[in-house]
């Protein structure tokens, strides 16, 4: 097979598998065609969005307005919010972490058992001491657990990590309520960073209200690109708060900027295709997603519970809850599965799909069912 083979042929393949992901958080509908000619341009966003730096071949413009729209939406204070584009969710919760760490050198770090496996990985690679929350069913962390936990520890400053929408089930800590506790027990000393990899996108048109933004107590806030708005490669956003990046920056003359993100050399072109959607978008568009994808996922959850199967989902949840299914439906759909299963309706996600989907799942049942019926009239 020669080298144009071996393209076409993955290329078909990714065209098939595209139309059958419904067990990620993956939008697919989207068309960044009229920015095709700037990937023939080694873009690079080195150094902090910022300030200016002597590398000219970068997006550190629309970068900074990719920030400021999210910085806005998440209620922070207009004179005091930084942020930059990441690779991703994983290298955004390392930020916030880190932001922390060194805001309080000696913190005890506290997270749910659903947090994303990304922030064990991170509180390792910054060895920090942590302790892990028990979730409660829906998967939301459990604020007793986090009280009685935090009172054994009152003599340490506290840095909380609370999820916007867990892996599973889509489930969103309440902000407010971490804040309370820590009031409650007079911990003056703590930072609180809320993933908000997913849910963070369409957070502020959720109703009733699910409060996890900067006004109601969170330090910094991640966000993926590549999930609710889509794009070709992975990409998310890191907003904190300036005074508490101000405390790590260090400047680099060959750079001619401060140093004061994960990485040096920086992917150049997400933070342009990022713009890029926003700015077709809109806070109206980005509402109008999430209305779209929460009726789907409410019609998912009420064909799965018309044959039977116990489905559920979260207060202004996109993901839709069952138990496990077969693995052929598994494979087919690329379904995650833990102890449970679950279908995240994306904007691309048609009611068709879902109509395939049932079907799937009532022939599987079909099958069961025939295979019971042969061992019963075995044992007979």
């Amino acid at each position: 097979m020669n080298n144009e083979q071996q393209i076409d042929e993955l290329l078909t393949k990714l065209i098939q598998e595209k139309d059958r992901v419904i067990g990620y958080p993956v939008a697919k509908d989207f068309d960044y065609s009229r920015l095709y000619e700037f990937l023939k341009h080694p873009i690079n966003n080195v150094g902090d969005p910022y300030e200016d730096n002597t590398y000219k071949v970068q997006t550190h413009e629309m970068e900074r307005e990719v920030v400021d729209f999210f910085a806005k939406l998440y209620r922070a204070d207009s004179n005091d919010f930084w942020g930059y584009v990441t690779n991703g969710g994983s290298e955004s919760n390392l930020y916030g972490l880190y932001l922390a760490r060194e805001s309080h050198p000696k913190a005890m770090v506290y997270f749910s058992e659903s947090t994303h496996y990304s922030v064990k990985k991170n509180i390792h690679l910054l060895n920090l001491p942590s302790i892990t929350i028990r979730a409660q069913e829906n998967g939301e962390l459990d604020y007793d657990d986090l009280e009685n936990t935090l009172q054994l520890n009152r003599d340490k400053p506290a840095i909380i990590l609370t999820t916007f929408g867990t892996t599973m089930t889509e489930a969103k800590d309440d902000v407010s309520k971490v804040k309370r506790i820590l009031k409650k027990l007079a911990i003056q000393n703590h930072y609180i960073h809320c993933d908000a990899a997913l849910a963070g996108s369409y957070g502020p048109f959720i109703e009733p209200r699910i409060p996890f933004d900067f006004q109601d107590g969170a330090n910094s806030i991640s966000i993926s690109g590549h999930k609710f708005i889509g794009s070709p490669f992975p990409s998310g956003v890191i907003i904190a708060k300036r005074s508490l990046r101000d405390r790590i920056a260090r400047g680099i003359s060959y750079i001619g900027s401060l140093d004061t993100t994960i990485t040096g050399s920086r992917n150049g072109h997400s933070p342009l295709f990022l713009w890029y959607a926003i700015k077709k978008m809109g806070v109206k568009g980005l509402e109008e997603r999430y209305r779209h994808s929460l009726e789907t996922a409410e019609y998912c959850k009420q064909e799965l519970l018309k044959i039977g199967v116990n489905a559920w989902k979260n207060e202004g949840a996109i993901t839709v809850v069952l138990p496990k299914v077969a693995d052929a439906i598994k494979k087919k759909w690329q379904l995650a599965t833990d102890d449970i299963t679950h279908v995240i309706c994306m904007p691309n996600v048609t009611k068709d799909q879902i109509d395939e989907f049932i079907q799937d799942i009532v022939e599987e049942q079909k099958k069961s069912a025939e295979k019971e019926q042969d061992a019963l009239a075995l044992q007979d």
